[in-house]
């Protein structure tokens, strides 16, 4: 703690080899009011100048992330202990998506000119437009500390909307630094970052007006309550539990190196993880041999600059204790390790461990494992696959793997997760114009997915206006009149009805 009691600081250390990282503030309670009162009064004029005028900040922006690349994958990889591999993705990733976002954005949200529904409505002319909610709260975990604010601030910014980021206690530097980075833009004072501990996140929720939220699904349904209960809304990216299928019409070579990329990725720690490997029979043998012999040939340890390593270090001791706890449990339970399966005493490292005769009965097959462990289940076919792929409380993503394009689509329209990769993995992460949401417990809402993910931080509004010469009155306006209303009723019935039902009109009836 910092010497100075007015200031309360916390440290951060890298989990690689247990060396400080840094220090950031526990902003409390009332610096979160005080932070959200002011990105609420520069909002108005943020919304005003319009999409274009926001582009040009985010493309300024862009500039910097680049000129500063370096730099920022340094702070990633300090208080990650992640490797230079997997930290080097991060602000490239963000680049692209920042791009995506000042390119679309103004299409995107365009006003729109609804036909009526009723050539009775032609006498309207109906607009509806988006509109930002005002300050949009951003909650982020520790596995990707640089990309996951990115992940939902540009979107929030091109909406028109002010931003506070508050990144997870954990790894909090590298979401200070995106600040510091809008501050050094000179840009409008719409963008935030907040650190601190469970007290800050949430009075976060508690004071923003639109809250976007990745992390456990325990948190989740708390923070979904909250926002419950002051009618705001949220979106939830949750924990994740991702099946992935190998059919026996797979490439074995390429369905054994995605899946190893898929799991192990920033050591199994990302929310859509392969944590689940379902093999049909007759490949069975052959793709575990392969699987096992990729995973043997991994580098693990702590990284530079030299891309020495392939693995890196958990985040936490916590998600270590997980990571050992679901590998007791299957063990105990009668799986084999066939690699693996051991912490290594130095750092924060887990051994890459590949599970096989494994059950549904097992914690690493129904809880997120968040961790470097692949488990493998032999299925009699693809029917069984599906069966278990869906036999769980998540449905993040998934992966399928076969020779057969169609076949492979087939499969996925059967699975209950919001997305699916054929023959790939990671894929539909970095292609913005799909959405990337989670179904069951995996969460609420999408990010991405082309308008819908822009026009998510905006509230929709319906402007309708008279079309031509204004009448003295409508013929609906009082006081009432009989004849005006059959006329109307008339009207209303001759176009909407069917067949003899057309014809038998009010007004005929004189009544």
């Amino acid at each position: 703690m910092n010497s100075d009691k007015s200031v309360a600081l916390f440290d951060v250390v890298n989990p690689a080899d247990g060396r400080p990282a840094g220090q950031a503030i526990d902003h409390g309670a009332s610096a979160v009011a005080e932070t959200v009162a002011e990105l609420r009064r520069s909002q108005v004029e943020w919304e005003r100048i319009g999409v274009r005028a926001r582009a040009k900040w985010l493309l300024r922006y862009q500039d910097w992330l680049i000129d500063n690349a370096a730099r920022l994958t340094d702070t990633v990889q300090a208080e990650t202990g992640k490797t230079r591999f997997d930290a080097e993705i991060e602000v490239p990733a963000a680049i692209d998506l920042l791009k995506y976002w000042a390119s679309h954005a103004e299409r995107f949200l365009a006003d729109e000119h609804p036909t009526p529904h009723s050539p009775i409505g032609i006498t309207k002319r109906l607009l509806a437009t988006y509109r930002p909610h005002p300050v949009v709260g951003i909650i982020t975990p520790w596995n990707l500390p640089l990309l996951n604010p990115c992940f939902d601030m540009f979107a929030a910014l091109m909406a028109g909307s002010a931003v506070l980021v508050k990144p997870s206690e954990v790894t909090p530097l590298s979401a200070v630094e995106l600040a510091r980075g809008w501050t050094e833009i000179e840009a409008p004072p719409v963008f935030s970052v907040l650190t601190g501990h469970g007290e800050t996140g949430r009075a976060v929720v508690d004071t923003v007006d639109f809250v976007q939220f990745t992390g456990s699904t325990r948190t989740g349904r708390a923070i979904a309550v909250a926002c419950g209960e002051r009618l705001i809304p949220y979106s939830l990216e949750l924990g994740g539990k991702d099946p992935a299928i190998v059919l026996a019409d797979a490439n074995i070579e390429r369905a054994a190196a995605g899946i190893v990329y898929g799991a192990l990725f920033n050591s199994g720690q990302a929310c859509i993880s392969v944590e689940r490997v379902y093999v049909e029979a007759p490949v069975y043998d052959r793709f575990v041999t392969t699987l096992v012999d990729r995973v043997r040939a991994l580098r693990q340890g702590a990284d530079g600059r030299d891309f020495a390593f392939d693995i890196g270090a958990m985040a936490t001791g916590t998600q270590l204790d997980i990571v050992r706890g679901h590998i007791e449990d299957a063990r105990a339970k009668g799986a084999r390790i066939l690699l693996g399966g051991n912490a290594t005493g130095a750092g924060l490292f887990f051994e890459p461990t590949v599970l096989v005769d494994v059950d549904h009965s097992m914690r690493c097959l129904t809880e997120e494992t968040f961790g470097p462990i692949i488990p493998v289940i032999k299925v009699r076919d693809a029917a069984e696959a599906i069966r278990l792929a869906n036999d769980s409380d998540y449905g993040l993503s998934a992966t399928v793997w076969t020779g057969d394009r169609v076949r492979g689509e087939r499969i996925a329209r059967l699975l209950e997760v919001g997305a699916v990769n054929i023959n790939d993995a990671y894929a539909n992460l970095m292609n913005f114009a799909l959405p990337m949401g989670g179904w069951k417990s995996s969460g609420i809402g999408a990010r991405w997915g082309g308008a819908g993910g822009i026009r998510k931080y905006c509230r929709r509004q319906a402007i309708t206006a008279p079309r031509g010469p204004l009448l003295a009155r409508e013929p609906l306006w009082y006081p009432a009149s009989r004849f005006r209303s059959r006329l109307v009723t008339t009207v209303m019935r001759a176009v909407d009805a069917r067949g003899w039902r057309r014809v038998s009109l009010p007004l005929r009836r004189g009544r």
